[in-house]
């Protein structure tokens, strides 16, 4: 074999064990074809069982994937509790997770693990239910693949810096989600996940009351969603108070948190400088304009999340209880 030959294939080879390093290529969408077949259906309907209890499900179970999957990978490692309250759900930025979306995992993996036990792992029940609450919520149904292992490490002392933050720009952002293999397309299209999204008052006070010396108000913000804002959300408002991100369609999973961004109502500074920003402004008026053009960048981008520093194989576990490691 002549060296230029030679030399291709030992780096195709290089690739090829790269990628399935990482787990990529290990994922299916028939995992449990042989195990645990009816997995998705007994997912789907403890989910289903939850959305009718609570809307809140919806965007608690969708932010919990989203959080999990940025700290040491897709791997349910933000559910552990610790008793010393150091685990990755204490951290100071996943202290604002709504408890239903963990219950919802909860539950789930409780109704596999009647039909299935020791099978399905807790990551893999997350990776789908975040799929189910779309659909239940009027978004698009995708397949999910499969073949996620637990973690087996979960501290607060690993979120720090890994999650993005409301008054994060555009070359913020773009840089921590590059991080996780995901492109600047692939952001601006999660992003959409805020169109269920509700927001504490406190996460976006600034904007509305000391967002510069000169200018209290954040001048990006339309001038009546600021008062509405301020109304919802005054000075002195109690810290459990949450409002909607999506002041339009908030219990409706579509394309209108971008109409939203176009017209000046991004609840975040991390949401309005996705119009703002030159580099992002053209993709959300096409999210904007056409809604299966956002749907399709959405479910691409969700599949690319759901492959994040994965585990397989003999990687991690499989969680008996999604709370606790196995031992």
């Amino acid at each position: 074999m002549e060296v230029g030959n030679m030399r291709g294939l030992l780096l195709i080879m290089v690739m090829i064990v790269n990628v399935m390093g990482r787990g990529e290529a290990q994922l299916v969408e028939n995992f449990y074809s042989a195990t645990c077949p009816n997995v998705e259906a007994i997912v789907q309907q403890a989910v289903s069982t939850k959305f009718t209890q609570t809307f809140v499900t919806v965007p608690s179970t969708l932010r919990l994937f989203f959080h999990d999957c940025f700290v040491e990978g897709c791997d349910a490692s933000v559910i552990i509790a610790s008793p010393n309250g150091d685990a990755e759900k204490d951290a100071q930025d996943n202290l604002s997770l709504a408890g239903d979306g963990f219950d919802t995992v909860i539950k789930a993996k409780q109704a596999v693990e009647a039909q299935c036990p020791g099978i399905v792992s807790c990551a893999d029940i997350l990776a789908l239910a975040a799929r189910d609450v779309v659909v239940l919520a009027g978004g698009p149904a995708f397949n999910v693949e499969l073949g996620r292992r637990d973690g087996l490490v979960s501290k607060a002392s690993r979120v720090t810096g890994n999650l993005p933050d409301p008054s994060d720009h555009v070359d913020q952002l773009t840089s921590i989600f590059a991080k996780n293999n995901l492109t600047q397309l692939d952001m601006i299209a999660l992003s959409g996940a805020h169109t269920v999204g509700f927001s504490h008052c406190n996460r976006f006070a600034n904007r509305i009351y000391s967002f510069t010396p000169s200018n209290p108000v954040d001048p990006s913000l339309d001038p009546g969603y600021a008062q509405e804002l301020m109304s919802a959300c005054p000075r002195d408002v109690d810290p459990s108070i949450a409002i909607d991100m999506d002041p339009t369609t908030p219990r409706t999973f579509d394309n209108v948190y971008y109409q939203n961004l176009v017209a000046k109502k991004g609840l975040f500074t991390s949401d309005e400088v996705l119009f703002t920003d030159n580099d992002t402004q053209q993709t959300v008026v096409d999210f904007a304009n056409d809604p299966s053009t956002f749907n399709a960048a959405f479910i691409t981008a969700m599949r690319k999340l759901g492959r994040v520093g994965i585990k397989t194989g003999s990687l991690g576990e499989i969680r008996r209880d999604c709370t606790a490691f196995n031992s």
